[in-house]
């Protein structure tokens, strides 16, 4: 409907209109579907880096506790009975999705509901009508910028989500965690009051800013040894301060090519996933635990439970003698990440299938991408990843440069091709025994989309495994 609108509206009056139609929109939709948040206690997941593998942590501990739980994500939705796959191509997808998935999570008789809440959807007010209990920050650094016109406002979408925990309702919990209605101040006493609650990566320098807000409950996780509880809490203004303030430490993280541990609290974790940064996202689902008065056992367990991410350093095998990971990551602090971890897997060369995900946004990154894969792949292969109405080659040529600037030669080991499938053939004609051959923006996602609005079902974890297989 807003696209019809926005050819025959002119310009300025479509922007004007823009915020209330949104709000209007999204209020209707949870109309319709009667507030299914306010029967539930409802996380909101939100930051530039590690929401998705947060949401799902969480999820995966909840459940283990034997809480059923449902949740949405960038790479997975889940009603709390069956996941699949997000075939949307959005993180926070339309407000009646959202506000219908919901209501089959109560259906299903879940008790927590997870959202991953990004910047895009927070401008849209899709969070307005959420009614949230818990809200975690795992990190910031730049991205959407061109969307949001620089990092302060980048940064001040998100603080909108934390302005709204203040006005959210009041819920009230039986010993199931089953969300009641007390009919008078005397059942009120038989049950628990879900405190508003925010839990902070500490080691972010954002810190201190989502802190600020207003909550009940403030719980920062954190792997610094010389992080402090007072030295977070001299920063907050009189009316974000809290008395129910705690400091979870992480220590002893260490990361092999079998998994990540690390102790929380003292108590050692030992979790399946690739990567450091993964101990943060379990720092955080812990601390969310530890708040909804999981035992610490029962946490762990959850978090050891969580084999594979979908579309996360998700290992492709179907018996070649090479190694082959499909990721998400597309931007170049969440490669820097991605190329450390790899570099745990003994492997011969790096072959790097890459691209620019969201043609007409952060252009500026295009090169950065380019310059990293040249600086840590043997062989980079540049090709189309969701370009929009922009044109894919100009995208292409655009993160080649950075490659070439940084070394790379065209033809012999930097390579552009178009078509994305022709790409990875490419790279899979190149590996040899023992080489690692990596293919980033894509994950788990379900389409690749070009101009007009134009989608392409794709699988990049399929088509990888079957184009393996072609092969032989």
């Amino acid at each position: 409907m807003l696209n019809r609108l926005k050819k025959v509206i002119p310009p300025q009056i479509f922007k004007a209109l823009q915020p209330p139609y949104h709000f209007l929109m999204n209020w209707l939709a949870a109309l319709i579907y009667r507030f299914p948040s306010q029967k539930m206690i409802v996380v909101g997941v939100t930051g530039t880096t590690g929401k998705t593998s947060t949401v799902y942590l969480i999820a995966k501990m909840l459940q283990a506790a034997g809480y059923p739980t449902g949740f949405t994500s960038t790479a997975v939705f889940s009603d709390g009975q069956k996941e699949w796959l997000n075939n949307k191509k959005m993180t926070m997808p339309g407000r009646f999705f959202i506000q219908k998935t919901l209501r089959q999570m109560l259906r299903n008789g879940c008790r927590y509901a997870i959202v991953e809440t990004t910047s895009e959807g927070i401008k849209q007010f899709r969070h307005r009508f959420i009614s949230y209990d818990l809200l975690v920050f795992t990190g910031l650094y730049p991205e959407h910028i061109e969307a949001h016109g620089n990092f302060e406002n980048y940064r001040s979408a998100k603080g909108k989500l934390f302005e709204h925990l203040k006005n959210t309702a009041t819920k009230y919990i039986n010993e199931q965690k089953v969300v009641c209605r007390p009919k008078s101040e005397l059942k009120k006493l038989e049950l628990a009051r879900v405190a508003k609650t925010i839990i902070v990566n500490g080691d972010d320098e954002n810190a201190d800013y989502f802190l600020d807000f207003w909550s009940e409950i403030k719980m920062v996780y954190s792997f610094n040894p010389a992080a402090k509880a007072e030295n977070f809490l001299k920063t907050l203004k009189s009316e974000a301060t809290v008395k129910d303030f705690s400091l979870v430490k992480g220590s002893e993280l260490k990361a092999d090519a079998t998994g990540t541990s690390f102790k929380a609290n003292g108590l050692e974790i030992n979790l399946k996933l690739l990567g450091e940064f993964n101990a943060a996202n379990a720092l955080a689902a812990y601390c969310l635990g530890l708040n909804q008065e999981i035992a610490p056992e029962k946490i762990k367990k959850g978090l050891e439970s969580v084999k594979h991410l979908a579309g996360k350093l998700e290992m492709i095998e179907v018996g070649q003698d090479f190694i082959a990971v499909v990721d998400y990551s597309f931007e170049p602090k969440a490669l820097e990440k991605l190329y450390a971890t790899l570099s745990l897997i003994p492997h011969k060369r790096l072959i790097h299938v890459l691209g620019s995900t969201g043609g007409g946004r952060d252009k500026a990154r295009r090169p950065v991408l380019g310059r990293l894969a040249a600086e840590n792949a043997d062989i980079a292969i540049v090709t189309n990843e969701d370009p929009y109405d922009e044109d894919p080659a100009s995208i292409i040529n655009q993160v080649a440069s950075g490659a070439e600037m940084a070394g790379k030669e065209t033809g012999k080991d930097l390579f552009k091709i178009m078509d994305r499938r022709e790409a990875i053939k490419k790279a899979l004609s190149l590996a040899e025994t023992g080489d690692l051959v990596l293919f980033t923006g894509k994950g788990a996602e379900q389409y690749i989309c070009l101009a007009n609005g134009q989608k392409i079902p794709w699988d990049e974890r399929e088509v990888v495994k079957n184009e393996i297989k072609n092969l032989s």
